[in-house]
């Protein structure tokens, strides 16, 4: 537990809810109250103290430190974002930035013309007290040889993920090693990548030209000058678990779209009542829907009131939304044909394999797309549920299902969608 890079496996200790933090609202002022928030891992409440974790014991001193230099000196906690909401009466005096106007004679204690004050609160008055921890060991500069067990969690993380998430991990690793110019760099990579995976490491070495090597010498060289290298060498063991189902997150599917975002591929001409309706349907559910368009400003329908535009193809990728629906409208849908930033939206979309729903009138746009030959043949639950691809006259329902899976991985197999 005193190793940061270790994890405590849910399924053997469970997770325990003791709260729920609520975001109310976003900040008025980004710089002000994101960008110089001091965040400190000493602030605690009574009843909690440090443990001897040695990344936690280094943080605990250069939290101030970077703060100092952060935020300009001393004073960051004066800054209205850091500032505490009850009164503080410390030994902190002047400094650059200094806010509070101290009135009174002294900082210290004890003192015989301050009444006392300022001095350090008791337990009883809720100040710190330190754990009565029972210790009897040697003080030595080592670590116990848990730290040295490298690989055992690597492999567990490993094991718990679903095909697609492995397949991000490899193809994460093919590209990072890929910008590496020098080769011997990229071999001891793999030479590493064999003790959490065979499968990772081979497959990982086909893409950048290489053989997996038997032998990298010491794996771990951060070695003390007069310690042992063999003694900082990985330690194998064998965890309790293979896989930690709490690992992944492909079972993590949420039976709702509330807070999706939903993007409207439509522009001038287009069919008023069933983007109305769809679009009431899916903000009903909670999403969040924005219409995209060729241009900003408004657009006009065949027949109806014009609408606003939210975002134009311009500037709005579709990689910022969970899903896109094309509105119908033969005008709207011929101009969107012709733009070559609709159909990229669109490849990009199907490429991030995101569920994507048109109306019945839009095939001669989804025509013009690299996935034109994986368009259902009819629009059913099935098509919603495995191929996430449904195009009809009202296909709102069908589209809610097919938001709720997420994505359809099963599109990255094919590999054949520029975006």
């Amino acid at each position: 537990l005193l190793d940061a890079t270790k994890l405590v496996p849910e399924e053997l200790v469970p997770v325990t809810r003791i709260g729920k933090m609520t975001l109310n609202r976003n900040p008025d002022n980004f710089f002000a109250e994101t960008e110089q928030v001091a965040f400190h891992v000493g602030h605690v409440v009574p009843g909690i103290d440090f443990s001897n974790d040695p990344l936690l014991q280094g943080r605990l001193f250069s939290y101030t430190d970077t703060q100092l230099t952060r935020l300009g000196g001393p004073n960051f906690q004066e800054i209205p974002i850091n500032r505490p909401i009850v009164p503080v009466h410390n030994n902190q005096r002047d400094g650059f930035a200094r806010q509070a106007i101290n009135t009174s004679r002294t900082s210290y204690h004890p003192n015989a013309i301050g009444g006392g004050c300022p001095f350090q609160a008791g337990r009883m008055q809720g100040g710190f007290a330190s754990y009565p921890e029972r210790i009897e060991a040697h003080k030595v500069r080592e670590r116990s040889s848990s730290f040295f067990d490298f690989f055992s969690q690597a492999k567990l993380f490993y094991n718990s993920q679903s095909e697609p998430e492995k397949n991000h991990i490899i193809d994460a690793l093919r590209f990072e090693l890929g910008k590496v110019d020098t080769v011997a760099i990229r071999e001891r990579m793999l030479g590493v990548l064999r003790h959490v995976d065979e499968d990772l490491a081979a497959q990982v070495a086909g893409a950048l030209g290489l053989e997996v090597p038997e032998d990298i010498g010491l794996i771990n060289q951060g070695i003390p000058a007069d310690a042992d290298p063999q003694s900082y060498q990985p330690v194998v063991k064998e965890g309790k678990l293979q896989k930690s189902a709490a690992l992944s997150m492909a079972g993590y599917k949420l039976n709702t779209i509330a807070t999706r975002k939903i993007a409207v591929l439509v522009t001038d001409g287009f069919e008023a009542k069933s983007l109305s309706s769809i679009h009431e349907k899916l903000k009903a559910d909670g999403a969040v829907v924005e219409l995209v368009s060729t241009h900003l400003g408004k657009i006009k329908p065949g027949s109806g009131d014009p609408v606003n535009v939210d975002r134009s193809l311009l500037t709005t990728p579709s990689v910022v939304y969970d899903a896109v629906y094309v509105a119908g409208g033969k005008e709207s849908i011929a101009a969107l044909a012709e733009d070559p930033d609709a159909i990229h939206f669109l490849n990009q979309a199907y490429r991030h394999c995101k569920p994507i729903a048109a109306h019945e009138t839009a095939k001669p746009l989804l025509q013009k797309t690299y996935f034109a030959d994986k368009l259902p043949a009819k629009s059913d639950n099935e098509s919603a549920e495995k191929e996430g691809i449904v195009i009809g006259q009202d296909v709102s329902e069908l589209f809610i299902l097919a938001i709720k899976q997420h994505r359809f991985w099963t599109r990255e197999k094919a590999r054949k969608v520029p975006a």
